[in-house]
């Protein structure tokens, strides 16, 4: 997953069209957020723009500061909204290769419920 080009037909591409389901939590003009398929926490979850961006770099070199703030405050509005606030919660992004993306296309991912340890393997 090294392309400087969004490939349209990732799974995030295929929700965000509605030809693949999902279990969504959120959604805006901007955002869609839903259930992962195969959690690694009580509560996991995962924030996807509808706009094409590739990675968290391409999101934070082309999105608009609008764009960039609404998507950061959904996450935010999120982990409130299932009090993750008071017992924490942590925030991934996989970036490329060694960052282990899978899917070329950024999302982020909101786990808690649990004392998630030092390290999850997403």
């Amino acid at each position: 997953m090294n392309s400087k080009y969004y490939d349209s037909n990732n799974i995030f591409a295929q929700i965000l069209r509605g030809e693949l389901p999902c279990k969504k939590i959120y959604e805006d003009k901007g955002v869609l957020a839903f259930y992962d398929k195969y959690p690694d926490a009580p509560v996991h979850i995962l924030v996807v723009p509808k706009s094409q961006y590739i990675s968290y770099d391409d999101f934070i070199f082309k999105a608009s500061a609008e764009e960039i703030v609404g998507f950061f405050k959904t996450v935010r509005e999120i982990t409130y909204k299932y009090n993750l606030e008071k017992t924490g919660y942590r925030l991934v992004t996989n970036y490329g290769e060694n960052g282990e993306q899978v899917v070329p296309h950024f999302h982020m991912h909101i786990l808690g419920g649990k004392r998630l340890g030092k390290h999850v393997n997403l």
